[in-house]
């Protein structure tokens, strides 16, 4: 029998709020040990069990984690504390805000914005993916990228930070626009010569849709992309680094937390690459806000990949014509 679970609604192991929320197993545990939250039931076999409000105050905590806030001074406020907290970084202007990080995007947009998190909302996810595949027709993949997923991404991440979407949905949304993506990304004639790009996302991160938008601007420029998905140990992105003869390394990092982890991740990454090999980081992390990491060449944005490139291509001018003869691709 479990404890406690009719008075707590518990319903999520571990496993299922790391994947959900971001947090690590170990972030969750540390926690509890220290902060005295959360504190979740156990079930027959002794595994731990997060009730769905816990769940709720760990999606906030996550949301003001990555705006900065240091978990010392907010796990062990009340959610309604927290909410106010997050009121500066509210859904409100969630659009208008990835906007002006995004200066290509369309200002009137809003509109067909919330039309997806509509369908979305009535569950209809065969007219959710049939819109944003025309979208992507329409516009093209770059400007779908820049103009609609990015934008839309952070739309249905703040409803989902907020309680205004349910995990189900939100699962459901990210299978949605990884199945447009990767069908935009296959309509793009692969190239033989060009910088070859490998694609990744440190180990606990397991969020992929910045990753796949990444990897569909790097393809529109003319790059031989390799994606490894998802939460790659750092030795073995640095082995299919040498191994792909990867001129540079982009990681997405959205889903992690602690700066000063990731930071020391990167350095670990950088020192195991080989010294040609750039190492390009893009993401909602908060590191990258801050001072980059040396040796990491930060993108702000997503259409910072382009000008990025074409600042590689000044300094490998010569070996990318000594490519083009290379027998050996």
């Amino acid at each position: 029998m479990i404890q406690g679970a009719t008075q707590r609604g518990m319903s999520l192991t571990i496993s299922a709020v790391e994947r959900d929320t971001g947090l690590t197993k170990d972030t969750l545990r540390v926690w509890e040990r220290r902060y005295g939250f959360p504190q979740p039931c156990r079930d027959a076999a002794g595994e731990r069990l997060y009730s769905r409000d816990d769940v709720d105050k760990l999606r906030v905590l996550r949301r003001l984690l990555d705006a900065g806030h240091r978990p010392g001074k907010i796990v062990g406020q009340p959610i309604e504390a927290l909410r106010e907290l997050c009121e500066p970084y509210g859904a409100v202007d969630a659009v208008t805000a990835t906007d002006a990080e995004h200066p290509g995007a369309d200002p009137h947009a809003d509109g067909e914005l919330w039309h997806y998190y509509e369908l979305l909302r009535m569950h209809d996810i065969e007219a959710l993916r049939c819109a944003l595949s025309q979208q992507a027709l329409r516009r093209g993949v770059g400007r779908f990228v820049v103009e609609q997923a990015a934008p839309l991404n952070r739309l249905i991440g703040e409803a989902w930070a907020n309680g205004q979407l349910e995990v189900f949905e939100e699962h459901l949304y990210t299978e949605s626009m990884q199945v447009v993506l990767r069908s935009a990304i296959a309509s793009i004639p692969p190239v033989r010569h060009g910088p070859r790009i490998l694609l990744t996302t440190l180990p606990g991160d397991p969020h992929g849709l910045g990753l796949l938008m990444a990897e569909a601007l790097f393809a529109l420029e003319g790059c031989r992309c390799t994606s490894l998905g998802v939460q790659t140990p750092l030795l073995e992105i640095a082995r299919a680094a040498a191994a792909q003869r990867a001129d540079i390394v982009a990681l997405s990092l959205s889903g992690l937390p602690y700066p000063t982890q990731v930071a020391e991740s990167l350095g670990h990454l950088r020192v195991a690459l080989p010294a040609a090999t750039e190492l390009w980081a893009g993401g909602g992390c908060t590191l990258l806000r801050r001072r980059a990491p040396d040796g990491v060449q930060v993108l702000d944005r997503l259409a910072a990949i382009g000008p990025e490139l074409a600042r590689w291509r000044r300094g490998r001018a010569a070996p990318e014509v000594a490519d083009i003869f290379d027998e050996s691709d």
